[in-house]
């Protein structure tokens, strides 16, 4: 017996890896294969993590083109025989004037952080044939269970101005596009060939706001040219 285990010892590595079981060697490969595969899969999930942030890191860039968004569940309210419809919007319909876009979470303390810049536009009484606000709520960011009041708030105020552009976004879709943040209000100016020229996430300062208004101003002069 001791002369059988020292002869076994003397053997090769190599003639264990022969005698193997056909079993064995399955389950071994097996396990390589698994191994490499979740390796694989773990570098693919990280490079489209990495990605996504970077696509998600500089989504609105001043003097660059906003990039489009397109709601197709109820979108822009419209009036017709004096009731309010909804039809699917597109953010590329914004051409040929100066807008400003006012995005906001579905929640009055969200309205109410740029109230004062919407009240000094609606005191400067712009041409409508060379501006416009683009109101776009987000309902998806609503506090639980009043979705449905804000939908009624909008509806009243499309009555009420019929000129204006407001768009109901009932899935966030502008919000994860832009990457906007939750409970915020964000502005968005665009000039006459879609271009952003100004955005911020957030309330305006005093100055930002006289700064938003003279940019209004020269944008609509420029398009007179």
């Amino acid at each position: 017996m001791a002369r059988f285990v020292s002869q076994s010892l003397a053997l090769p590595l190599s003639y264990f890896s022969k005698t193997v079981l056909p079993t064995e060697r399955l389950s071994t490969a097996f396990l390589s294969t698994t191994v490499i595969s979740k390796a694989l899969l773990s570098t693919a999930l990280c490079a489209s993590i990495a990605l996504f942030s970077s696509q998600a890191s500089a989504q609105i860039s001043v003097d660059q083109a906003l990039p489009k968004v397109s709601i197709e569940k109820d979108g822009e309210l419209m009036l017709k025989d004096s009731k309010v419809q909804y039809q699917s919007w597109n953010s590329d319909q914004l051409t040929g004037k100066v807008y400003l876009i006012q995005h906001m979470a579905g929640r009055s303390s969200a309205k109410e952080i740029n109230d004062p810049l919407i009240e000094r536009i609606k005191m400067a009484g712009f041409d409508r044939e060379k501006y416009s606000t683009v109101t776009v709520v987000n309902t998806d960011d609503a506090i639980w269970g009043t979705s449905g009041f804000v939908s009624s708030k909008l509806e009243g105020n499309k009555e009420k101005y019929p000129w204006s552009i407001i768009v109901l976004d009932k899935e966030g879709v502008a919000r994860d596009i832009w990457q906007l943040e939750k409970k915020s209000s964000a502005i968005i100016v665009l000039d006459q060939n879609q271009q952003v020229r100004w955005f911020k996430d957030g309330k305006l300062s005093e100055q930002e706001q006289r700064q938003v208004m003279q940019l209004l101003e020269q944008l609509q002069a420029n398009n007179l040219q």
